[in-house]
């Protein structure tokens, strides 16, 4: 077949590259050795992307400058490490440091007491010998939630003396473990040793500056606290630890990185270390058009390794996956195994309670279901560790240690070697793994708890699923090689090269943002998550700018976005006559939790995407399939939507507004859109009503926001401005019922308004939506004016000092994050895109 071909020839290729030290897949050469630091060619690099949960990220530009991180921020570390004959260098990630207890904390141990009180206490309270007559006694840790305190905290100031037993000896890497919510004073035998005004939201490890060392004595210590509670939650607990120490510093080098590149699927890193080339490929392959492989949670790491003297070395990997992965906090306990199936080796972890769908929000991460590490079990060995510490020992040699086929504990490490064989001057030596997740419940769905959708049906297993994905390495690895290039290549074409650097970067994180899943009426969901925002389920307005990148590659998971809107409203859960905001909260989908409605937004947005899914699909056959509900959005839009009440939109960070010129550009964008879906259905007399209706608003639309030069932020307020993003569609689907003047006025306005970092949402602030300043730069008349837009962003993204998968809000000054990050959104990159392959598709 051809895939086979294509996969042949992509080994050839990247044989060739390898073994000449030159750019692997488009990759540029590698810098010399003496540049530094390396460019930032992303905010943040994608390295394992499947949906919310299972989102692994790197947020330096040099792979081993720290550990990878969920996208929230959170360790999910993998670390790597190649063996080149008797030596070693390190390619991937920093160890997370390990820490063994001294003296429990309380969210380690149940029965941690404390002396406490309410009450200001008499002068020296904090001394080993203090009177504490009147004290209470209680239990670690302290909060105003009763879901983790051990003791009820709810007033404003409390102090508290906790004491424990120290048997002298060595005190290296002896560190304080505290937490505490909001405002402390810390002593240690009566000497104070910390002060912090504000919160500490995780346990951190620390010495004070080697305070610790200097007051901690033989036998009995005191540690007391005064903790002031100023705005939120309240919080206090606080142990002692040592941090193991490796005793291999000295054995490990660092992997010089050589380059790194981005595609929309993979990202590509090549390294230096000693006498070979190093290529590592993460590949999550997210293909749009193959659902059964888009559905399937398992990524691919890839290993390449060529000799640079043309000599014969015998060359090794080792993964060290943290069991980190498959929890929410620090703390929870896990159960690792390993296991068998056929050919492949599998590591498996997951918590040992297994809360399924037992948390929602937004900064959490899963903690139930199974993470597992995947290799030939030909040229892999795998263990289980108490830490990644033990597990680069056990591959060092240094160290003999014996895991079993089970262990119950804390932050594990998930160790796989293979053993990629030689290479010399005519040979790469290779090897890859494999990394999954099974949820086993995904979403809950109005009270029912839904499968990932590639065991919707209940019979999967996941571990078979890792077989199938193993046995189809070659086949996916063609396939996503295929499609990268197709989908720059487009790109290049639509928007040139800063364009298609930009939308690259947003590939992934569009997609992984979502999760698919089959509803109890045996269609398909695509349902989002609104990352670092409010952490809602199925957001309309996400679903609205996101939808280039699903229109132009696959409209029916843009339905599955709008079929739960849809059934909220059809099933008369929902009553109003127009559309919700969302689902609820990520994963629990039972219902609106947004405490606002944005009816002209949201109803505007589902009646605008389901033309846009008729004009790509060549029919209006789901429209019909809502047609009802869409005409309850409609006529509310033809009474309220062209001058709107004071009310939100997407932008909800802005705050209210009346009379937004922008928001009535939608509802009049909605309005064109339903007749041109009533035409498809032969609903002429309706057509032709609402297209009227539509080109009416026009004239006068341009007369209340007419301010010389440029269309106003709100109707008859002169002095302001808005970009105007919601009239792309009038040009996307041919439309063409706003003059060009508008739009000639608007683009050279905003092109003036232009900071270093993009083109502000508005004259109110100097922030900005990068998925708007996209959909903006499409209206604009020639490439020229277009690149004129892309430049500031390829700048945002090279310079922003806010190391997170990329922000979609984001100040035009400075370059700072403004709040939201890995959101689904900038899936609206791609309106370029689509409007040149919607045209010239042909």
């Amino acid at each position: 077949m051809n895939v086979h071909k294509s996969v042949k020839s992509l080994q050839k290729c990247i044989r060739q590259a390898v073994m000449a030290g030159s750019a692997l897949l488009l990759v540029a050469a590698g810098p010399p050795a003496n540049a530094q630091p390396a460019p930032q060619v992303a905010p943040s690099y994608p390295l394992i992307t499947h949906n919310p949960y299972f989102s692994i990220w790197s947020n330096k530009d040099v792979l081993t400058e720290a550990s990878t991180v969920h996208w929230t921020g959170k360790p999910h570390s993998l670390v790597g490490i190649l063996k080149v004959d008797d030596q070693f260098y390190r390619f991937m990630g920093k160890a997370v440091k390990s820490f063994t207890t001294i003296a429990p904390a309380g969210n380690e141990k149940a029965n941690m007491q404390i002396l406490y009180t309410t009450r200001q206490p008499a002068e020296n309270w904090q001394s080993v010998n203090a009177d504490t007559q009147g004290w209470q006694s209680g239990l670690l840790p302290l909060s105003d939630d009763s879901k983790t305190a051990r003791t009820l905290w709810q007033s404003d100031d409390i102090w508290i003396r906790r004491s424990f037993e120290f048997n002298g000896g060595n005190i290296e890497g002896l560190k304080i473990k505290l937490r505490h919510d909001d405002n402390i004073v810390l002593y240690l035998n009566g000497h104070k040793v910390y002060q912090k005004e504000g919160w500490m939201e995780e346990f951190q490890y620390t010495d004070f500056n080697n305070k610790l060392q200097k007051y901690l004595r033989q036998g009995r210590n005191v540690l007391a606290a005064h903790v002031r509670n100023t705005a939120g939650g309240r919080y206090f607990d606080i142990g002692l630890s040592r941090e193991l120490q490796p005793d291999y510093k000295e054995t490990i080098q660092v992997a010089r990185q050589r380059s790194v590149q981005i595609e929309a699927m993979q990202t590509i890193y090549r390294f230096d270390c000693g006498k070979v080339n190093l290529a590592v490929t993460f590949t999550s392959p997210l293909l749009l058009q193959h659902l059964d492989i888009l559905s399937r949670p398992v990524s691919y790491i890839t290993y390449q390794a060529a000799s640079k003297d043309g000599k014969a070395h015998q060359v090794a990997v080792y993964l060290g996956a943290s069991s980190d992965i498959a929890i929410n906090t620090p703390n929870q306990e896990v159960v690792s195994e390993s296991l068998k199936n056929g050919q492949l080796s599998l590591l498996k972890t997951g918590t040992a309670a297994q809360r399924v769908l037992g948390k929602k929000g937004d900064d959490v991460r899963i903690d139930w279901g199974y993470f597992y590490v995947g290799a030939n079990s030909n040229h892999a060995r795998q263990t289980i560790s108490k830490s990644v510490i033990e597990g680069i020992s056990t591959f060092l040699g240094t160290s003999g240690v014996q895991t079993t086929n089970k262990i119950k504990g804390k932050q594990l490490s998930l160790n796989t070697i293979i053993d990629m064989g030689a290479t010399d001057a005519r040979h790469l030596a290779s090897g890859h793994m494999l990394l999954g997740y099974d949820e086993q419940y995904s979403i809950q769905y109005f009270h029912t708890n839904l499968r990932p959708w590639w065991n919707r049906n209940g019979k999967g297993n996941f571990s078979d699923l890792m077989q199938k994905a193993a046995r189809d390495y070659s086949k996916v690895m063609g396939l996503v090689r295929k499609e990268d290039q197709k989908i720059r290549q487009e790109l290049l074409m639509a928007g040139g090269a800063d364009y298609a650097r930009l939308c690259i970067l947003a590939y992934r994180q569009s997609i992984a943002a979502h999760n698919i899943v089959e509803s109890p009426q045996k269609e398909l969901l695509f349902l989002s998550k609104e990352n670092f925002s409010n952490g809602s389920i199925n957001t309309v307005d996400l679903t609205y700018p996101s939808a280039p990148l699903y229109l132009m590659y696959n409209t029916e998971l843009l339905k599955g976005m709008m079929r739960g809107i849809f059934y909220y409203s059809e099933s008369g859960k929902w009553t109003k006559p127009y559309s919700a905001h969302d689902l609820g909260t990520y994963p629990i989908a039972n219902g609106q939790t947004y405490g606002e409605d944005m009816p002209v937004e949201e109803a505007g947005n589902m009646v605008i995407l389901a033309a846009a899914i008729a004009k790509v699909d060549g029919n209006a056959d789901f429209a019909k399939a809502h047609w009802k509900t869409l005409s309850i959005w409609a006529n509310y839009l033809a009474k309220a939507g062209f001058d709107p009440a004071n009310q939100l939109c997407t932008d909800d960070f802005a705050g209210h507004l009346a009379r937004n010129v922008n928001l009535s550009a939608k509802a009049i964008m909605a309005l064109r859109s339903f007749g041109y879906l009533a035409e498809l259905l032969g609903e002429k007399k309706l057509a032709k009503k609402f297209t009227d209706l539509a080109k009416s608003m026009v004239p006068k639309w341009m007369e209340l926001a007419a301010d010389g030069d440029h269309f106003t932020l709100s109707f008859e307020k002169k002095g302001t401005w808005s970009q105007k993003y919601n009239l792309v569609w009038d040009k996307v689907l041919d439309f063409n019922i706003f003059p060009q003047e508008v739009y000639q006025k608007e683009i050279s306005y905003y092109l003036k308004q232009q900071n270093r970092y993009g083109v502000p949402l508005d004259s109110r602030k100097s922030y900005t939506k990068s998925d708007w300043i996209m959909w903006s730069a499409t209206m604009a008349p020639d490439r020229h004016s277009f690149a004129a837009f892309m430049q500031p962003l390829v700048r945002y993204i090279s310079e922003t000092p806010s190391r997170v998968p990329l922000s979609d809000w984001h100040d035009t000054k400075d370059g700072r994050q403004q709040n939201f990050q890995a959101r689904s959104v900038v899936g609206g990159y791609y309106m370029q895109a689509f409007n040149y392959w919607l045209h010239y598709r042909k």
